[in-house]
């Protein structure tokens, strides 16, 4: 079901809620956070409201969405509450706001919030400058950005290094739990010597492969090297860990494998799928606490070295 409400307050927006809760039995009980998406108004904001209802089958939410539209039009706040079938398990009210009001998000938001419930905010598109100073971050507990989503992720990656605050994400770090999983269990098996040089190859200017760089860096303590290569679909390409056993060394074939070579052992295809935004999304809502393995892969992301700059992002891993 959906709902219109041109030109209206929140106030309004609130009391068709109750209406439609003792109408339609859509219930606000079993939300387990509100999920805050910040984003421009048009088909971006229509694949992230997609992305947030696929999401809430596993974390029941309610979702509000920012949608900034003209900025020179006249102050209006346009509604649409959206439950049923048309929201998956959560319920969405999509706030468009024009004029002046588009900056005014931070406020709107407060009358529509969810009751002792978790708040994450996330942008689906160019993050803030400080995502935890931002009127719509600093009433959330959880900040999600998606730096492969801007011109320049590694450089928007370390943007956002310098304005890091706890409970700040992205999902350029979400897209990597795969090779982290598959590194980690090569590394479980004997023989355990320990790792003396790294080197993670990937497209240019991807963020995911440096963050798995700082990961492998702030976990093994071993000197690391980013090198650019051409990878199928972008992202990253290969990681390799010497020891003095020999390499281990796991590389992608194409969208969904990847070959593990390790010594003693043959080698291997492993699977190894490129995770949607609905998947990264969905694993970010399951903790609501501060990450701080992603704080110390952050903090270790190489700031220099023969990575070459590229002019398009890849939101590929």
């Amino acid at each position: 079901m959906i709902v219109d409400l041109p030109s209206t307050d929140t106030s309004a927006v609130n009391r068709k809620m109750v209406e439609l809760r003792e109408s339609a039995g859509a219930v606000a009980l079993g939300r387990v956070l509100t999920l805050v998406i910040s984003t421009e108004d048009g088909p971006g904001a229509e694949s992230a409201i997609q992305a947030a209802n696929d999401a809430s089958r596993e974390h029941p939410c309610r979702v509000l969405v920012l949608a900034r539209g003209a900025r020179r039009a006249a102050s209006r706040l346009d509604a649409q509450i959206r439950i049923g079938g048309d929201a998956g398990a959560s319920e969405v009210i999509v706030l468009r706001m024009y004029g002046p009001l588009s900056e005014q998000g931070g406020s709107i938001i407060v009358p529509l919030l969810l009751p002792d419930a978790p708040i994450v905010a996330w942008w689906p598109s160019e993050p803030p400058a400080s995502p935890a100073e931002d009127p719509v971050g600093s009433v959330a507990g959880r900040r999600i950005t998606d730096v492969a989503t801007t011109r320049s992720p590694s450089k928007t990656l370390a943007r956002l290094a310098g304005r890091y605050h706890p409970g700040d994400t992205d999902l350029a770090w979400t897209r990597i739990t795969s090779w982290r999983g598959l590194l980690a269990a090569a590394l479980d098996e004997p023989p355990h010597d320990d790792v003396t040089r790294i080197e993670v190859s990937g497209e240019a200017n991807s963020a995911s492969a440096d963050l798995l760089a700082g990961w492998l860096s702030s976990r093994l303590g071993a000197p690391v090297e980013t090198t650019v290569s051409e990878v199928p679909g972008g992202g990253i390409g290969s990681v390799r860990l010497e020891r003095p056993s020999g390499p281990v060394e796991l590389r992608r074939v194409d969208s969904k494998t990847a070959r593990l070579s390790q010594p003693g052992q043959p080698i291997r295809r492993v699977a190894l799928p490129r995770r949607t935004v609905r998947e990264c999304l969905a694993e970010e809502l399951r903790r609501l606490d501060p990450d701080e393995i992603f704080q110390e892969a952050l903090d270790a992301v190489p700031r220099s070295g023969n990575r070459r700059s590229s002019s398009r992002a890849k939101a590929k891993a």
